[in-house]
């Protein structure tokens, strides 16, 4: 039978209509693309969930770090329909105080372990937190399983009570935030990304509060990096130029045209940036 023959059939799930059989399925995972779990998990999805879309939103996430996976997690799934489940495995192997859980919120459905991701990814309450069934074999339980069948619930027309046990509260982890002192903002890189440029916690809105209409000096790991000015786009400074814009996330992005900021200047996750008024702060050369 063609695509076009196909009969589709529609529920109602709250507000959301969903097209059974038909749904997104997306896979955030610590596993590099040659690891055999991306096949396994794939090959599970493909055999329960009929008609289903299998799409790799991000893969060699470095390893546990859910701070990371978040960020990717966060800023990409409002991209895809409403109604797509996220499978997340980072940091997903089952644990009694970090139990699998089929999160549903913002019309869409996650699927990982309650080690704080959910809680990370969100920033804010989901509509429904379901305790996965994963069986009575605590003793051997195989994410990729547990993930797959609780998929192919939703993607099969279930509704989220029928993959588990209906329970109140995620574990909660903070996240990292820029802080607002005098004449001056704390913030650090977020992410590093395939350019070698660096993405701050840094908010337009957070850094407009403060310096809107002031003069101001961005200094990244120490006062050595200097950037005076928030540039339009990496085309409007020259070759080789340290900078600094707001990305499409609207966040202060560090970057130099033409090269990795991150190789030349020695950046990693963490690091330091400051934004103040020219003077303010410590002697130049100095670490923060």
């Amino acid at each position: 039978m063609s695509l076009q023959s196909k009969p589709i059939f529609f529920i109602k799930n709250q507000a959301n209509w969903k097209i059974l059989g038909m749904a997104i399925i997306t896979l955030t995972t610590e596993w590099q693309e040659y690891d055999y779990y991306n096949g396994v998990l794939k090959g599970k999805l493909t055999s329960r969930c009929k008609g289903a879309t299998i799409l790799e939103n991000a893969t060699g996430i470095p390893s546990f770090n859910l701070q990371h996976a978040a960020f990717v997690v966060r800023n990409t799934f409002k991209h895809y329909p409403e109604g797509s489940i996220h499978i997340i495995c980072v940091h997903s192997e089952y644990d009694e105080k970090q139990p699998h859980l089929l999160v549903e919120a913002q019309g869409h459905y996650f699927i990982g372990s309650d080690n704080g991701i959910f809680h990370l990814l969100l920033n804010g309450e989901p509509e429904k937190i379901i305790k996965l069934d994963t069986g009575d074999n605590k003793e051997n339980i195989d994410e990729t399983d547990v993930f797959s069948k609780a998929a192919a619930i939703i993607n099969g027309g279930g509704k989220p009570e029928d993959t588990g046990v209906l329970i109140k509260e995620i574990n909660e982890r903070v996240p990292f935030r820029a802080t607002i002192e005098e004449n001056s903002i704390s913030g650090s890189i977020i992410f590093i990304d395939s350019y070698g440029n660096a993405i701050s916690n840094i908010t337009r809105e957070v850094f407009e509060r403060v310096f809107k209409s002031k003069k101001f000096n961005i200094a990244i790991r120490s006062n050595n990096n200097l950037i005076e000015k928030i540039s339009n786009s990496y085309k409007s400074e020259g070759v080789s130029d340290l900078l600094a814009l707001f990305n499409s996330l609207e966040l202060i992005e560090i970057g130099i045209n033409g090269s990795s900021a991150a190789k030349l200047l020695s950046l990693q996750v963490g690091d330091v940036i400051r934004v103040a008024a020219p003077g303010n702060g410590k002697s130049p050369g100095m670490l923060f």
